[in-house]
């Protein structure tokens, strides 16, 4: 297991063109912003750790729950213990199939995303809250970060994998969590904007 360690220093080297956090956004006189989007109980203990980390490097983040996972056990419970700051929008969409849920989910981020006028867009893992965040961004040339970029089980009948794969391929920076991931990448022909930072969900 490599430690990871979330700080200042490894976004400076991470963010395309050396751009640090604590810098201004490229869009106005402004911190950068970055919206995450969650909406499954794994996504919210990752997220402790690495919204903590964008608070300490002078990052605004705007919080989007989608609702995926929705009752106190599996989300209220960990924004409270993991000190993980409250969403600024709960969009409350659960219990669809899989299509109706993602394009529900897009709709809605699309129009949170265009009133926030982010830097970036965040996303965790293989969700259809990951998806969903992943292609909305993308139709706004707002370039994503994917953390758990590169895991791959190769059995496309889950849906997971194919939200894994297509958010991969839409996203500019790709923080891995092994280098095995960082190899699943490289044999798919993503080069650029991969880094190996470790596993926050170990940590």
């Amino acid at each position: 297991h490599q430690k990871t360690h979330i700080q200042a220093s490894t976004l400076k080297q991470t963010i395309p063109n050396h751009q640090t956090p604590s810098q201004l956004s490229k869009k106005s006189n402004t911190p950068m912003k970055i919206t995450t989007i969650l909406g499954a109980r794994p996504q919210f203990v990752k997220a402790s750790v690495v919204s903590n980390a964008f608070k300490n490097s002078s990052i605004e983040e705007t919080i989007i729950h989608t609702g995926q996972h929705f009752d106190a056990q599996m989300s209220d419970v960990f924004f409270k213990d993991l000190n993980l700051p409250q969403p600024n929008h709960h969009l409350n969409i659960h219990s669809l199939n899989h299509g109706a849920m993602t394009g529900r989910m897009m709709e809605q981020i699309e129009t949170l995303l265009q009133q926030n006028k982010s830097d970036w867009v965040c996303v965790y893992g293989d969700t259809n809250s990951t998806l969903a965040g992943a292609l909305v961004a993308s139709k706004l040339n707002i370039p994503i970060m994917h953390i758990e970029a590169g895991l791959r089980s190769y059995n496309r009948e889950m849906p997971e994998e194919i939200n894994r794969v297509v958010t991969d391929h839409l996203a500019k920076l790709l923080l891995a969590p092994t280098q095995i991931a960082v190899e699943c990448l490289k044999k798919e022909g993503i080069h650029q904007g991969v880094y190996c930072v470790g596993d926050v969900m170990m940590d």
